[in-house]
């Protein structure tokens, strides 16, 4: 230890010499005019204390350096004691700085370290204790959790960007390298360890690291820009990623680079100039195809809104959509309209009615514009946005972040759809809560069968990564479950979106090599059952990463690679605030020691939030969640660790002889008794004990005494056993995946 101190004091004091005081403005000089560095947030610098920890993300070799050269005053480093080994060209510039060698291993290391900055003063501890080899965060070691709770000092984060795109990073192959990008040094609003002081052992250490974590991501989310249209984001993604770096490719099998999509897209987009009105909502009913994401962002940039429909709905719902948005002209294609057999659908749109229902309030009819004609348009046309495409930049593109980018309907599950009103900083700012939390990068490679009118499709398996520098093959349904497999092997695709449904159907007909390249398959939309769970591990050997989203949200939570439990949704997203509102007859077993709910209505307030709905009651107003909290209609259990578990929707629970009963555990339970089919539990009025529930089952044969002894033997009472049981040989399901609720209710009236 006195060796130690002896050495650091050498250090300080050849440090403070003439000649390095040169040298470190020097360098400073250098990197500044090399890299154009920018530091931000100086303020939360100066209010974060005497002793300060600052926590920085890894991203490249020159981090050290930028943060000793570009900090007001000079810290105290913790490096890692087998680099400082290892490289002997590091050895020079350690000299410069003073140093504390820890071995990030061994928490054991930290203790001198703890009792150095008791004494006050700014530590740097990189908490990851090496370079990001993913581009994202890698995990907390223990060392710098320990560090954080025991010393007691502020917590500063800083966040490094663009170090990550130099040469000196180790992401070649996943993102485009150069030799001087522009570096950013972001510091965050300082903070503390917020961890009850009667948590301790091990529980205590996880806790830290978790918060520790959180912390990361929560600077790395804070620290990007969410103020920006679609297109400047489009704009900017091209300027980050290249011009010619391949980002779509659909059934055509044309790769379309940054260039072509942007090109595309201001020629689609000034198509309807002159027809619509700046503002107004245009339906857009197409597969996912490259076609389709050039229109919406070429709708994008002439201020026009996209509103998608599910063309899966049928036509009365997808007239009660157009009504509620106010929509009057919808783009389709005949070739699509053909193949889907979408006639009727088409001719209810034009008509502005569906055959004897006289309420519709779409009027005379709506405008009908194929993409076919849209196609044949001028080569001077094209040639004129070939070039201006080339000269665009991200201040070119005009446009307000709050005002609406894209209009999606709920998935009516549970009654009639409503217009989801999204905003351009809605969208890009869930975009910057995935990138933040899920170690994207532009090597991956996307299977996109999901289709666009979904949420899920459009704003997480298309817009996601096209401005993230991922390529992305389209396909038009996913309903091609043998075709779907066939074509992730083909474009090696690392990246699969899809519902519990869609992923199940591919692993059934897959070969155990189609997914050899897939890292992530991510479920959402509707529970991951435990069957598709482990048909993925067994036959291909992966993790199925379940998360939680909503139309009015897009995504909220997300297990991950770094924080994972299995039946859970994972945990929230940086930048969003929930509540949990007492439910009587539920709440009252999820009231955790210290009193604090931990099972409840759940409510939801951040960045990503929905301007508002579109509903038929005011056509073409957009109503904004009260106060800015969107109910989310579902029962959350939310645990000590932050993982969430979706007890079901507030309107999936009955009350029967006075108990309330969640009908998708009653599903849940089905399943495991019968399972390879699908089941759903309804409830419906009855007049001695409030509610009587129904099992619509595909089973055939289910008898109620097999239920009722398999429902008792796991602890459930008479009273929450499905009295009837309906056999159907198909239940119907939503264009999502989803079950159709509204229609078994009806099959169970009939």
């Amino acid at each position: 230890m006195a060796q130690g101190s002896a050495r650091k004091l050498r250090v300080e004091k050849y440090t403070t010499g003439r000649f390095a005081r040169w040298l470190h403005r020097f360098a400073r000089f250098l990197l500044r005019l090399l890299f154009r560095v920018e530091v931000r947030g100086i303020e939360h610098y100066r209010a974060a204390g005497a002793r300060v920890l600052i926590l920085p993300n890894h991203v490249s070799l020159l981090d050290p350096a930028l943060v000793a050269l570009f900090l007001p005053e000079p810290p105290l480093f913790a490096v890692n004691l087998f680099v400082a080994r290892l490289w002997w060209w590091v050895r020079p510039f350690l000299a410069l700085m003073r140093t504390w060698p820890v071995d990030p291993t061994n928490p054991f290391a930290m203790k001198g370290l703890i009792a150095e900055l008791k004494n006050d003063g700014h530590c740097v501890v990189f908490p990851e204790g090496r370079i990001s080899t993913t581009g994202g965060l890698m995990k907390i070691y223990d060392g710098a959790a320990m560090l954080a709770d025991r010393t007691g000092a502020t917590l500063l984060p800083l966040r490094i960007d663009g170090p990550q795109f130099s040469r000196a990073s180790y992401l070649a192959g996943k993102f485009p390298l150069r030799w001087f990008p522009k570096v950013t040094l972001t510091f965050l609003p300082p903070r503390s360890v917020e961890i009850p002081k009667d948590v301790r052992g091990r529980k205590r250490r996880e806790l830290v690291q978790i918060f520790l974590s959180d912390l990361m991501r929560e600077s790395a989310f804070q620290a990007m820009d969410h103020r920006k249209t679609l297109f400047q984001a489009l704009l900017d993604a091209r300027r980050l990623y290249g011009r010619k770096r391949v980002v779509a490719v659909d059934a055509s099998r044309r790769n379309v680079d940054y260039n072509g999509m942007i090109t595309a897209s201001l020629v689609l987009g000034g198509l309807f100039e002159r027809t619509t009105q700046k503002g107004e909502r245009v339906g857009v009913l197409l597969p996912g195809s490259v076609a389709t994401v050039a229109l919406t962002l070429g709708l994008s940039r002439r201020g026009r809104v996209p509103a998608m429909l599910n063309y899966t709905a049928g036509p009365k719902n997808v007239l009660a959509c157009c009504a509620a948005a106010r929509v009057q002209t919808v783009v389709t294609s005949r070739r699509f309209v053909e193949a889907g057999k979408f006639g009727p659908l088409i001719e209810a749109l034009q008509a502005g009615g569906v055959s004897g229902n006289t309420s519709s309030d779409v009027g005379q009819g709506l405008k009908i514009v194929w993409l076919e004609d849209l196609a044949r348009v001028s080569i001077f046309r094209k040639i004129a946005a070939w070039f201006r495409a080339r000269f665009l930049r991200p201040t070119d593109a005009e446009g307000d972040p709050d005002s609406p980018a894209l209009v999606l309907f709920t998935s009516g599950s549970e009654g009639a759809p409503k217009g989801v009103a999204l905003s351009h900083a809605n969208i890009i700012a869930n975009r910057d809560q995935l990138i933040s939390s899920i170690d994207f990068h532009p090597g991956d490679v996307v299977m996109n069968a999901m289709p666009m009118f979904h949420v899920f499709g459009y704003v997480v398996g298309t817009l996601m990564p096209l401005l993230t520098g991922i390529k992305t093959f389209y396909y038009p349904t996913p309903l091609h479950y043998r075709m779907i497999p066939l074509i992730a092997y083909d474009v090696d695709a690392t990246v699969v979106f899809g519902t519990d449904t869609f992923l199940y159907g591919y692993a059934r007909s897959a070969h155990p090599y189609d997914f050899y390249r897939v890292r992530y398959a991510f479920a959402g939309a509707e529970k991951l059952r435990d069957r598709t769970r482990r048909l993925w591990g067994e036959k291909f050997g992966i993790r199925v990463i379940e998360g939680y989203g909503t139309t009015e949200t897009s995504i909220v939570s997300a297990n991950t690679a770094l924080q994972f439990r299995v039946g859970t949704v994972g945990r929230m997203m940086p930048g969003v605030t929930y509540r949990l509102d007492p439910v009587p007859g539920i709440s009252e077993a999820g009231i955790d020691n210290a009193g604090k709910i931990r099972t409840g209505r759940f409510f939801l307030r951040g960045a990503n939030v929905m301007l508002g709905y579109l509903k038929a009651d005011s056509p073409g107003v957009v109503q904004p969640p009260e106060e800015g909290w969107y109910d989310t209609g579902d029962i959350i259990d939310v645990d000590e660790y932050g993982f969430m578990t979706i007890r079901g929707r507030a309107k999936r629970f009955a009350k029967v002889g006075g108990e309330m009963i969640s009908l998708t555990a009653l599903e849940e339970e089905v399943e495991r008794l019968w399972p390879g089919v699908r089941h759903a539990v309804v409830a419906v009025q009855d007049e001695r004990k409030g509610e009587q529930l129904t099992l619509v089952t595909e089973k055939e044969h289910a008898d109620r005494e097999t239920l009722v002894a398999h429902m008792k033997g796991q602890g459930y009472t008479e009273v929450s056993i499905p009295k009837r049981i309906l056999f159907a040989p198909k239940l119907p399901l939503l264009g999502s995946g989803k079950t159709d609720y509204p229609a078994i209710a009806e099959l169970v009236g009939r």
